[in-house]
């Protein structure tokens, strides 16, 4: 293999997701060949090159990218490993992935349920979850009473929260979806986003369902279940992509 950029070839082997392995280079926590190095191009050689982050060796190396799709139960948590003992969305995979250096594309929150992407790919991770990219979520919502036509209004242009403005959104009524009320497609992800939205207009979610991904839906796939996606899968996700 010729060289290959330091973070590239550092995602490219399934350590973490790009973020996370972009900090540990800018916190000089990255050394070639006993040289620390903050240049995110710098090249490397993986049949020559020795790598370590905070001294310890990395296994240079191409996994097999892997995606899963998950229909993420209520109170399981977003994240491979939980200092408190909860259940992770780890916990809810096939024997046979758990041993993959999988990470979960953004999160839902605990009580949320739906769709949730697990991968060993940073790259799709990062276009997926730069807020550049602005794909398409969609969520389904159930709260205690109907909009107003000026409630709904104000979700449909944007609502101003202590993290900034949200962008304007769709928002449908689905009567035939007990006991969800309504849809809502977003294009951010800022943290608990469609929950803070409604609280901001006096309506506190009691359900929240991530059904949509851009082109990649839930369909009827069960909850606490998952389902490896193809290649074609994984292109129909990216289709809707500014970039």
């Amino acid at each position: 293999m010729p060289s290959l950029p330091l973070l590239k070839i550092l995602t490219m082997s399934g350590i973490g997701s790009r973020r996370r392995l972009a900090d540990a280079i800018k916190q000089s926590r990255v050394a070639v060949n006993g040289e620390v190095v903050a240049d995110f191009r710098y090249p490397v050689d993986t049949e020559k090159d020795r790598v370590a982050i905070d001294g310890r060796p990395i296994k240079l190396g191409v996994e097999q990218p892997v995606y899963l799709m998950l229909n993420k139960p209520r109170g399981v948590i977003s994240t491979v490993r939980d200092e408190r003992g909860r259940r992770t969305v780890i916990d809810c995979l096939p024997q046979k992935y758990r041993s993959l250096r999988l990470y979960p594309v953004g999160r839902l929150d605990k009580d949320s349920t739906g769709l949730l992407l697990l991968t060993n790919d940073g790259e799709l991770t990062h276009k997926l979850t730069h807020p550049s990219f602005e794909h398409e979520k969609e969520y389904l919502v159930q709260i205690s009473a109907k909009l107003k036509s000026s409630e709904k209004q104000r979700l449909e242009r944007g609502i101003e929260l202590e993290d900034g403005r949200t962008h304007p959104a769709v928002v449908k009524e689905v009567p035939s979806l007990p006991p969800f009320s309504y849809s809502i497609t977003i294009h951010e992800g800022k943290k608990r986003q469609v929950r803070r939205m409604f609280d901001s207009i006096g309506h506190p979610t009691l359900s929240l369902k991530r059904i949509r991904m851009e082109n990649l839906t839930l369909g009827d796939l069960g909850e606490g279940k998952s389902r490896e996606l193809s290649i074609q899968g994984v292109r129909a996700l990216l289709r809707g992509s500014k970039h």
